[in-house]
């Protein structure tokens, strides 16, 4: 998809169109002056409240709007945390964090100052199980924050949690939002923010096509080198090669698979980034559904499913096989999985000791062409151990809306579900989706176990490096035997942008489009 020649690029720009692989409406600008910055995002808004965020798009956005209390720096630096919406950061004790506002944040739409109140406020919200938000694991261990002036606070816990500083404070539920702001919004909104105060005023949203940011004049810290973002929206990692190349925008994530040609030529002008990434794939084998109650029956799938074939097939071997959904490359990845490679007639003979036969399954899936091509595979491995497998694609926003309980019970019913997250700097973060509270949220597998939970808990809570690898690991050979999982990989970071420029990008693969320098 890289070898280009001048026509064709020039056959884009001209036809304000992907081609083949996708289309934009004609609103679409191809064009941006030096002090505007064009990024690429694969899946469109849904909402602007911390507490109920997907990720992807909205976690950039939030970024620029909002402050946390500290920020990551680039994921190919280790992703070190530094202070930010803060001006001081200490941990006294293991129970109690001292934090000092900047001076200067202000809230828009004339909410006044940023205050500790407004800290306050945001943390206890998203830990108040009244609201139901899926980061409330963030702040489960927040016994309250302490207000002791206008900007200085107290944050006091409950007990010990080690991952706070990586998982709670520059994650998702650690964005500031204004008290009166979202009072008088009723406790919650969606797509228009009662109040703002990040580097960033969000400007403009196209829905399926564009969000556009303008810098904050009110914005105290460090001002961004871009006075304005247009995040685009394109689902295709191949079609936004495309569009890249045409210049249609400055950042994208291409295909894993794109990876060698683009390394042999590489478009003009641009910067090629190769990184380990905390996003995980695997597939989920959902115990509550009807037709995989039995454990044998699950583990007839996950001994169907020829993992090597997808790395190979969608990965161009870039990426080795998974252990579990901790990364590869840290002390805490497992060594190994009990399951390590297929076997078609260990599958069959399951099938038959839980007297099952003619098994068709549903597998749901997005509908972008990586992972339209891993379920194909899945599908093709399935068949030759006896199963059939029925693709059922969902653009994203769907997608997210049938393993959702709050939607009805079709939680229940979904068989095989191809899914991927963006994972954390600590294990806990990545471990702690399959929880029981998870289920008919972003636990689809319905896996319940209770000693994974309590595993989970001395996790967060254990400072001891080696009894903290050992609990992971446990936590993982419980997933995998329970027959709900099947892990595949942890999926490279292949990013092209333009060299004028120099990205952060966070470990969950997002970029921090206010932390982005030009170059000299």
């Amino acid at each position: 998809m890289t070898g280009w020649n001048l026509d064709r690029r020039a056959f884009l720009r001209a036809a304000g169109a992907f081609g083949a692989a996708a289309a934009l409406k004609p609103s679409f600008a191809w064009s941006a002056d030096g002090d505007t910055l064009r990024i690429r995002m694969e899946g469109d808004l849904q909402t602007l409240d911390p507490a109920f965020m997907n990720g992807g798009i909205e976690d950039v956005i939030m970024r620029g709007i909002y402050v946390t209390l500290n920020h990551f720096g680039d994921i190919r630096k280790g992703s070190p945390w530094a202070p930010w919406g803060a001006e001081k950061l200490e941990q006294k004790d293991p129970k109690t964090i001292d934090f000092t506002l900047i001076d200067g944040l202000k809230w828009s739409n004339g909410f006044g100052a940023v205050t500790s109140d407004d800290v306050k406020f945001s943390f206890e919200r998203i830990a108040d199980k009244a609201l139901s938000s899926p980061w409330a694991y963030q702040f489960e261990k927040l016994d309250r924050v302490e207000v002791v002036d206008a900007r200085s606070g107290i944050i006091h816990l409950k007990e010990p949690y080690q991952p706070i500083f990586v998982t709670s404070l520059p994650y998702y539920g650690g964005h500031i939002l204004s008290r009166a702001g979202t009072e008088k919004a009723g406790g919650k909104f969606t797509t228009e923010p009662p109040a703002t105060c990040g580097p960033y005023r969000f400007s403009d949203w196209q829905q399926k096509q564009k969000v556009t940011l303008t810098a904050n004049p009110d914005w105290p810290g460090p001002k961004p080198d871009f006075a304005k973002v247009e995040i685009y929206v394109v689902s295709d990692d191949q079609a936004a090669q495309l569009a890249y190349e045409a210049d249609a925008f400055d950042y994208t994530k291409i295909a894993i698979s794109a990876t060698k040609a683009v390394q042999a030529t590489p478009p003009a002008g641009t910067t090629l980034i190769e990184a380990q990434s905390t996003r995980y794939a695997w597939l989920t084998i959902n115990m509550l559904s009807p037709r995989l109650k039995d454990p044998k029956v699950r583990q007839a799938v996950q001994y169907g499913v020829d993992v090597g074939q997808i790395l190979t097939g969608v990965y161009d071997d870039l990426a080795k096989r998974s252990t579990g959904v901790v990364q590869p490359g840290t002390q805490f990845a497992r060594p190994k999985n009990i399951i390590e490679a297929p076997d078609y007639q260990k599958s069959a003979s399951l099938l038959a000791e839980a007297g099952v036969s003619d098994l068709t399954l549903t597998l749901t899936v997005m509908n972008d062409s990586i992972r339209t091509a891993i379920a194909q595979i899945i599908q093709a491995s399935l068949e030759q151990a006896g199963i059939k497998v029925e693709i059922q694609p969902y653009d994203e926003a769907a997608f997210w809306g049938v393993g959702d309980k709050t939607q009805g019970d079709g939680y229940k019913n979904i068989d095989l579900a191809l899914m991927d997250f963006a994972g954390g700097v600590d294990p806990s973060e990545n471990l702690v989706w399959f929880r029981p509270d998870q289920i008919g949220a972003y636990n689809w597998s319905g896996f319940d176990n209770p000693e994974f939970e309590a595993s989970y808990q001395k996790l967060v809570a254990e400072s001891d490096t080696a009894k903290r690898v050992a609990l992971s690991n446990r936590m993982e050979d419980l997933m995998e035997g329970s027959g709900c999982f099947v892990f595949i990989c942890h999926q490279p970071l292949v990013v092209i942008h333009r060299n004028s420029f120099e990205p952060v990008i966070y470990p969950d693969g997002h970029p921090n489009a206010v932390l982005f320098k030009k170059k000299a």
